[in-house]
């Protein structure tokens, strides 16, 4: 399985682990501003991982040329 695949399969989890708590606690509650502090954090990796396979996508295609 690819790192992506595994981060995406984190962050849907502490997606739906947030969104239960912000319903029960409140998004203003301490727990709630945790998680979306950490789903913050994933995402923001997400991002980056998600960039450098596009940039050594990109550049396996200039080798190819």
């Amino acid at each position: 399985m690819y790192d992506t695949d595994k981060l995406l399969k984190q962050i849907e989890k502490l997606r739906n682990k947030m969104s239960t708590v912000a319903t029960t606690k409140g998004l203003n509650s301490l727990e709630a501003i945790t998680l979306s502090q950490e789903l913050d954090r994933l995402l923001n990796s997400y991002d980056i991982l998600k960039k450098n396979v596009r940039t050594t996508e990109t550049d396996r295609d200039k080798i190819k040329l």
